[in-house]
């Protein structure tokens, strides 16, 4: 009997293995939704509230792929290794299960043999041998003697470190929050075996964030079947655990969460479809271009905040007539004191040389931007958000803050665009958390709770409005 075929009757156990102690596992009870994706191939969206089951479900899916399809290749994607490492570890230690199993099996089986093992090395031969494995597995790497393999990988900024993949069954964890442009860069890997082995299926799982993304846009594709589940339909969660979560959260932080739901605030001032369609890269060259002007937009921590926010613009004129703005940098630093922050403001001058720095002195803000002043001269732009606008005649209007506001969503809203922006998660979370009401006075008021880098960014915005700018605030 050849190497290979031997290989094949000693794998040949290891299916009825998988399914007796784990499809048909005691402490196991899925739900009617987990029996119907367990039991669906093809391509999969699951978006569901948190806790509900579905890293087990993919988690047993994926095992049972690898086991009963020899030679496959399965991916498990997400945002980060750790994301991604959670997943994996939960199909890992369901295969783990199924190798000590078919050792245990092998011992009864083959007594005499085992007996005969009497130094470690020897028992170590005999546990390879009937290993499912064909090395010990990894943190990220799992590779069955049937010839199968499982890789876990973060997502990365591009995807570009993960192309080269030819995959049969490709996993995202949670898969909002992969950006768009991974998304295209994985699809593809995928298409031959969906023509060669009639496999390349794509399993999503998520919790919702936000309206817009590949994720909400395959949610809505024929091509792709798909689950949601609440987390009040979860028998294993606690009523009295999501009462709490109820009161903790707001209503669209629970229904995101908790519900499941695809949610934007009604009075969201940017729309996270709208973000999403305009971050457009994921990383810049860091070459400069002289031909090109760069502004900071800065918003300086507050007291008992633990952030200062900056965002770069890199600005042009493609069609000679309309400026436009390319954000290509964002960053929230965790600066000690107004020393640090004057210092890192002066080292991105120094690689930029920019055009502008855009601040808000307003509070905290003044000390640091009179220092910076000094230093740096009219480069430094003031932009106060409690300040009121003057119209040409002198008089009062709305304030300030408005105005920074409106000019990036004009930006953003603009077509052909006038903007690209970085895909950067941190600031998207910012500009989602950006909203408006108007007052009982008719007066509009802009505010978030984590609204620091989306001060930055409307500041880097303004960019297109500086040169022009003439202090008609007071």
């Amino acid at each position: 009997m050849s190497e290979e075929e031997e290989l094949v009757r000693l794998w040949f156990p290891v299916k009825g293995i998988w399914e007796e102690f784990v499809e048909h596992d005691e402490i196991f009870q899925p739900d009617k939704w987990q029996e119907e994706v367990l039991k669906y191939w093809g391509d999969i969206v699951i978006r569901a509230g948190r806790q509900v089951g579905k890293s087990e479900v993919v988690s047993r899916k994926a095992g049972k792929f690898a086991i009963c399809n020899n030679n496959t290749t399965t991916l498990i994607l997400a945002a980060s290794q750790r994301q991604s490492s959670l997943l994996f570890e939960k199909t890992r230690s369901l295969l783990d299960f199924v190798d000590r199993e078919c050792i245990e099996k092998a011992k009864r089986e083959h007594a005499e043999d085992w007996e005969l093992c009497n130094s470690k090395d020897k028992k170590r031969q005999f546990q390879k041998k009937y290993s499912i494995y064909v090395e010990a597995p990894s943190m990220t790497k799992a590779h069955l003697k049937n010839g199968s393999k499982l890789y876990s990988l973060p997502a990365g900024k591009t995807g570009a470190f993960i192309r080269g993949f030819t995959l049969d069954l490709l996993i995202l964890d949670e898969a909002a929050y992969i950006s768009d442009s991974v998304w295209l860069a994985v699809k593809p890997m995928i298409a031959v075996s969906r023509k060669l082995h009639g496999f390349g299926h794509i399993i999503m799982l998520s919790t919702p964030f936000g309206k817009g993304g590949f994720f909400y846009d395959c949610f809505h594709d024929s091509d792709f079947r798909q689950w949601h589940i609440s987390s009040e339909n979860c028998r294993r969660i606690p009523r009295e655990f999501l009462r709490k979560e109820k009161k903790r959260l707001s209503k669209v932080e629970y229904a995101q969460e908790y519900l499941g739901e695809f949610i934007d605030e009604f009075n969201q001032l940017f729309s996270t479809a709208l973000c999403k369609s305009r971050m457009t890269f994921m990383r810049w060259d860091e070459k400069l271009d002289r031909t090109k002007k760069y502004y900071l937009g800065v918003d300086f921590a507050r007291y008992g905040a633990d952030e200062t926010a900056f965002c770069i613009a890199e600005m042009h004129r493609p069609d000679g007539k309309k400026d436009h703005v390319k954000i290509i940098y964002v960053e929230a630093y965790n600066g000690k004191s107004m020393t640090d922050t004057a210092g890192r403001i002066l080292k991105l001058q120094e690689k930029f040389s920019f055009t502008n720095i855009m601040v808000d002195d307003h509070g905290v803000g003044g000390g640091i931007t009179d220092f910076l002043m000094e230093k740096l001269g009219r480069k430094i732009l003031p932009l106060n958000n409690a300040k009121k606008t003057l119209d040409k005649d002198g008089r009062k209007g709305k304030l300030f803050k408005e105005d920074l506001y409106s000019n990036a969503l004009m930006l953003m809203e603009a077509e052909p665009s006038r903007i690209d922006i970085i895909s950067n998660l941190k600031l998207l979370r910012s500009l989602r958390s950006v909203t408006f009401e108007y007052t009982s006075e008719k007066n509009l008021r802009i505010y978030g709770k984590y609204d620091h880098i989306a001060e930055a960014f409307v500041r880097a915005c303004w960019c297109v409005k500086s040169k022009h700018l003439k202090l008609f605030i007071l």
